[in-house]
């Protein structure tokens, strides 16, 4: 069998991307941010594979199937399934997408700067590493956001009877933005970061409630419990996570998954994790105030109002 027949095979029976059918291909900015994303949960076959792709588009593009095997030094079979892993119908898309993002690199992009922050660097070298890695983590997650399984998720927030928010350590400061954020515009939110009182609540919500997990690493157990019991009792349940594999997605209606940045020893997985969880946040609120504008506009109105004397003034006032 020639290359080129393989490669028309690999693209004819590859039609059900990973992660549901029917989803048009990552357009090709979003291809690194999809490799950040899902190598953790590849094999170290596939992440060859990823990691070549991702760093040389230009030269992988020009290569077959066979080629890349060869470079990579996996199979074939490897390289068709990591390029559906990443949410290609074939190897043959995958090329259209890394020729595509080879010519957006080419086209005078500043090159990227290393975020590894050392023991010694100057302050103002920190900054500016902290807000680059910033500023990708934000771009990869946008990139990387499913809009369907977000359009969706604002539907149950704002259709709720209720709504509760797992998360822990971080995830909990997180859980926490969000709730307040609901309550502003007059939604009955609860945050829950102690376990024990997350599962009493959950065993309470039925269809019509939504059960929000925030968990990073996607196997937090802590979190994981009370969105089971949740999802038992017919609630509609949401999961923000970075492991779109992970074990709290058995368990959610709707996934948003965000970027998993590298972690250095100075700026550990909970800082990265942070910045885009409440990019998440922020989109699903948004989207519920649209939805709900004309109780939510008031109902902010009046949250200002309340506050206004704490602030040295009314609303309005600089």
């Amino acid at each position: 069998m020639t290359d080129e027949v393989k490669e028309t095979f690999a693209h004819a029976s590859g039609g059900r991307r990973a992660g549901g059918g029917g989803t048009a291909p990552p357009a090709p900015a979003a291809l690194a941010a999809k490799v950040r994303t899902l190598a953790p949960s590849m094999t170290r076959s596939m992440q060859r594979v990823a990691e070549a792709v991702a760093g040389d588009p230009a030269g992988c593009a020009a290569l077959t199937v066979t080629g890349l095997a060869e470079l990579t030094g996996t199979s074939e079979a490897t390289v068709v399934r990591t390029a559906r892993l990443l949410g290609y119908p074939g190897y043959r898309d995958l090329r259209l997408a890394l020729a595509g993002l080879a010519a957006q690199q080419q086209s005078g992009r500043a090159p990227a700067i290393t975020t590894d922050i050392a023991v010694d660097d100057p302050i103002a070298d920190v900054v500016a590493k902290l807000a680059y890695d910033e500023q990708q983590t934000l771009a990869d997650t946008a990139a990387g956001l499913d809009t369907g399984q977000l359009g969706a998720a604002v539907a149950a927030l704002a259709a709720a009877r209720r709504t509760d928010v797992y998360g822990i350590g971080a995830s909990g400061l997180v859980a926490q933005d969000l709730t307040q954020k609901l309550l502003r515009i007059g939604l009955i939110a609860h945050a829950h970061n102690d376990p024990h009182l997350a599962v009493t609540n959950a065993v309470q919500l039925r269809a019509g409630d939504v059960a929000l997990a925030i968990t990073h690493s996607g196997s937090t157990g802590d979190v994981i419990e009370p969105l089971r019991a949740a999802f038992e009792r017919g609630a509609t349940t949401v999961a923000i996570t970075g492991r779109p594999d992970g074990p709290v997605t058995q368990y959610a209606d709707h996934v948003l998954t965000t970027s998993t940045s590298r972690e250095s020893e100075l700026r550990p997985a909970a800082m990265s994790s942070r910045t885009s969880q409440l990019l998440v946040v922020d989109c699903l609120f948004v989207g519920v105030a649209q939805r709900t504008y004309d109780s939510a506009a008031p109902a902010l109105a009046a949250s200002y109002e309340a506050l206004a004397h704490r602030h040295g003034g009314s609303r309005g006032r600089p």
